[in-house]
């Protein structure tokens, strides 16, 4: 798994935990949820430099630059194939607004009450989503150089992610406070099939922290009727149109979920009690199996394939994160054989990574 550090960008043997360098923190540009991706194909790391994307082979460690960057441009993800890099540009002159409030930040809303780090944040969101900065999205090719932009919008873009089956594919969102934004869509890497993957039908719904399924057949999504209240793990099959929503329970809501290799559980961070769930007990590492809800007697309601499909998250509670402080988001992920949970948290003062394992027998991490 790779992984940034103090050091820089590191690869780390999820068996040994031995942790080894590839690029020094000086020689990478880290910042945010951009500037580091692997390879479907080949493995290989790339990471930005100089305004330029660059990759490193993590066996040789052999570095070569690829390809400048676009003015302002930031890379967000590399298709199947890698062929392509996929990333986002920002016209300059608007006042960058820091939607991650500092420590020791304090703000008051209009009664006088001062805001939990949570609200605080929405503010701070807010105020960017009404910049309506000029943003494109962008295709770089990997083998030539060439940049094509395949949308300009002053919509706040950003989650881009590379279907990772279909090299022509591209999820991306519409930033923003959930409750405001029409979020998620996909868009072809020549800039058609622009498509609306969920549509809003009450009002305060929410649904954001969108992923792919591992065969690129499904995105999956937190889905909320209301923000809130009922939560949901939302599917939505690409080829058929299918849609599937697992119910959550509030103490097992999650800032984000994650899917195994084998498509077959999902894993979640849980969160705090100023979060949207506003959960009483939910600062734990869930490991989650889905339980679709059949007809009765199997007996299905006219039109029953067009509706959406219901169910469930079975939760088992793998880690206590008690002692986390949920202004670092522990973003859950499997290892490859699907065995592991790994994530970051600072139990122990600064952040660490983390792995715990999921037999039923196994020790808790």
């Amino acid at each position: 798994m790779l992984v940034t550090t103090p050091r820089g960008i590191a690869a780390l043997d999820i068996e040994t935990g031995a942790v080894r360098v590839l690029i020094p923190r000086e020689q990478a540009s880290l910042g945010g949820s951009s500037g580091l991706e692997v390879g479907h194909r080949t493995g290989h790391v790339y990471f930005e430099r100089e305004q330029a994307v660059w990759a490193v082979n993590p066996d040789t460690g052999e570095t070569r630059r690829i390809a400048a960057l676009p003015e302002r441009g930031k890379m967000s993800d590399i298709n199947a194939d890698e062929t392509l890099l996929v990333g986002t540009t920002s016209a300059p002159g608007y006042p960058p607004v820091n939607t991650w409030p500092p420590k020791g930040t304090v703000m008051h809303g209009p009664d006088g009450r001062e805001l939990t780090f949570a609200e605080m944040r929405e503010v701070l969101i807010n105020r960017r989503l009404e910049q309506r900065v000029p943003m494109t999205l962008f295709t770089l090719d990997l083998r030539t150089g060439e940049v094509n932009t395949i949308r300009r919008t002053t919509d706040w873009l950003g989650h881009v992610q590379c279907s990772p089956t279909d090299p022509g594919l591209i999820m991306f969102c519409h930033e923003g406070n959930w409750h405001k934004v029409e979020r998620l869509w996909t868009i072809r890497t020549d800039g058609t099939g622009l498509a609306r993957v969920h549509a809003r039908t009450m009002n305060m719904e929410i649904w954001g922290h969108e992923f792919f399924s591992p065969d690129g057949g499904t995105i999956w999504y937190d889905l909320q009727t209301p923000r809130g209240e009922v939560f949901w793990l939302a599917g939505y099959e690409l080829a058929t149109g299918r849609r599937m929503w697992y119910h959550v329970e509030r103490n097992a809501w999650s800032v984000h979920f994650n899917i195994s290799p084998d498509g077959r559980r999902f894993a979640g961070d849980g969160g705090d009690a100023e979060m949207v769930a506003k959960a009483p007990d939910g600062k734990w590492i869930y490991l989650f199996e889905p339980e679709g809800i059949p007809d009765v007697a199997g007996i299905s309601a006219p039109g029953a394939d067009a509706l959406v499909h219901p169910g469930r998250l079975r939760a088992r509670r793998l880690v206590n994160l008690g002692a986390h402080d949920y202004r670092v988001e522990p973003n859950v992920r499997f290892s490859p054989d699907g065995r592991w949970v790994i994530f970051r948290a600072n139990l122990h003062g600064e952040v660490h990574t983390y792995a715990v394992d999921t037999l039923p027998t196994a020790p808790r991490s």
